[in-house]
């Protein structure tokens, strides 16, 4: 149903405080630069805001569209009538307890990963150089340079499809590959509790150092993007598929894919939803007739 005004008035009623943007363009809040607005943007600061606002969007049967640091989003140039709840504001991260680092959904994950470091705990330092918050993080099992959430996670708290606030163990969410129990279950991330090993701080920051300029040397940063494009295929890995069917510079409007890694689509300047779309397209379709492999979508496309 299309996001009235008099739906926003009940809203700011129903949650006092929360803050509240209307219209908001979705570019100014998504690592690729693109996107349309959003009709509203809801930035609860706290679970009982996040809470409240879940419980009254289920009693209008609206369902939020839920973003982090929005570093795995693409999103349409038309916008989104709907409420995009956004974790952004609730970032906190730091120790909870012996070998225990808690960190709040709208935290990035190199924030997670230097508050573990500070207190001297190893194990968060693949995280470092990923770009997305720890909720996303949690809820693809997002990972790097061989490390992966499910190694270090102990539980998570989040807020069900009752607007109920609840907490469940590592093992319950299924996690495997850029997957886990929460896609599709109605259950938004407050936060994420690590259990870590003790270490030296100096070597565990020149660890995160080390690999961060090796994301550096090998990734587009200077770019706008929002990540590996495509998932890892169980054939072989993306990157090395779209570069050996011949595409890396290939480009659509201001859309390519990265010179310097192919796995990124890139915006070059002025890049559109549809110019990303279509070179997504081009990709999967060059890449399947190279190597009978169909590369699947790891960003995260909304709208049409």
């Amino acid at each position: 149903m299309p996001i009235s005004e008099s739906l926003v008035r009940a809203l700011r009623i129903a949650v006092p405080g929360l803050r509240l943007l209307e219209n908001e363009p979705m570019s100014a809040h998504c690592s690729f630069r693109i996107g349309g607005p959003a009709r509203v943007m809801a930035m609860p600061e706290s679970e009982e805001q996040a809470a409240a606002l879940l419980r009254f969007l289920r009693s209008e049967a609206l369902e939020p569209v839920i973003m982090g640091n929005g570093t795995n989003l693409l999103v349409s140039d038309k916008g989104l009538d709907a409420v995009v709840l956004c974790t952004g504001a609730m970032n906190s991260a730091g120790p909870a307890g012996e070998r225990l680092v808690r960190a709040q959904a709208g935290a990035s994950m190199a924030r997670a990963a230097l508050a573990a470091q500070a207190a001297g705990l190893a194990g968060l330092e693949f995280a470092h150089g990923i770009p997305g918050s720890v909720g996303g993080g949690v809820f693809m099992n997002a990972g790097a340079y061989g490390g992966e959430i499910k190694d270090v996670l102990e539980s998570v708290r989040y807020i069900d499809a009752d607007g109920e606030l609840r907490e469940a163990p590592a093992a319950e969410l299924e996690l495997t590959y850029r997957h886990s129990a929460l896609e599709g279950s109605g259950r938004l991330v407050t936060s994420a509790l690590f259990r870590l090993e003790p270490g030296d701080r100096e070597e565990i920051a020149e660890r995160m150092r080390g690999l961060m300029e090796r994301r550096r040397a090998s990734q587009p940063l200077d770019l706008p993007s929002a990540g590996s494009t495509f998932k890892r295929p169980a054939e072989g890995y993306a990157a090395a598929l779209i570069d050996a069917a011949g595409l890396k510079g290939l480009s659509v409007g201001g859309a390519q894919v990265s010179e310097k890694h192919a796995g990124f689509v890139v915006n070059r300047g002025g890049a559109t939803f549809s110019d990303v779309r279509e070179l997504m397209a081009e990709i999967q379709r060059r890449v399947f007739e190279s190597s009978g492999v169909m590369l699947e979508p790891e960003v995260r496309i909304l709208g049409s």
